[in-house]
């Protein structure tokens, strides 16, 4: 689903109240993933319900799809899931949501709206005031994933993600993802598509140094 939403527009500045951890999550304990622009969370939901022993939380800046989400939540009662609706900059920089990214464990930007036009640039997910406050909240050692089919916002993010002196490249060879939020290495829908076409895929791993 392509539907654009302009993420600048002023109808997202009013912050709906997140719930804490503890009231959101059946076990608040377990690690947290947090994943970006997730869409209707097909992607959470197969995560969720294979992989218990992480909690995962979705950021869509669409309502009607955040909606549906929440529902299909309650109607399979699943403990490890939950969604937010909203412009993930606005959300993430509000005092009363920064207990989300000083839990988060990892974070995922999944085949984002890559904007092609320049003066669009402005309107993509990953920028670099989005990236010092995640540099700034993140706990040492949390990770972000970014993967794309489109060569020039993998660039844009790379470049962006790189530029702060807080993240650091991993080699995704050499990365363990048994111990990650994701072990069974499950793909999104966009992904899948993407697989199909034989398009490529670029995608990096960061460390918070």
């Amino acid at each position: 689903m392509r539907q654009h939403v302009n993420p600048l527009s002023k109808n997202f500045n009013e912050i709906e109240r997140i719930p804490s951890l503890v009231e959101i999550f059946g076990d608040s304990k377990l690690n947290l993933h947090l994943d970006i622009g997730c869409a209707a969370g097909e992607f959470l939901f197969d995560l969720a319900l294979v992989n218990t022993s992480w909690n995962y939380l979705g950021i869509e800046i669409r309502e009607r799809l955040v909606k549906t989400a929440k529902l299909k939540v309650l109607e399979k009662d699943i403990k490890n899931l939950y969604f937010v609706f909203g412009n993930a900059n606005n959300i993430l920089n509000n005092v009363q949501s920064k207990f989300i990214l000083e839990n988060a464990k990892s974070i995922s930007f999944n085949f984002p709206d890559p904007w092609f036009k320049k003066k669009h640039y402005k309107r993509r997910l990953i920028q670099p005031d989005f990236i010092n406050i995640l540099s700034n909240s993140l706990q040492k050692g949390s990770l972000i994933f970014i993967k794309t089919d489109v060569k020039d916002l993998f660039d844009y993010m790379d470049c962006t993600i790189s530029s702060n002196l807080y993240f650091r490249n991993i080699d995704i060879k050499d990365f363990n993802y048994s111990k990650s939020f994701n072990p069974n290495k499950l793909k999104t829908n966009r992904e899948k598509l993407v697989i199909v076409n034989k398009l490529d895929i670029f995608e990096s791993i960061y460390i918070k140094t």
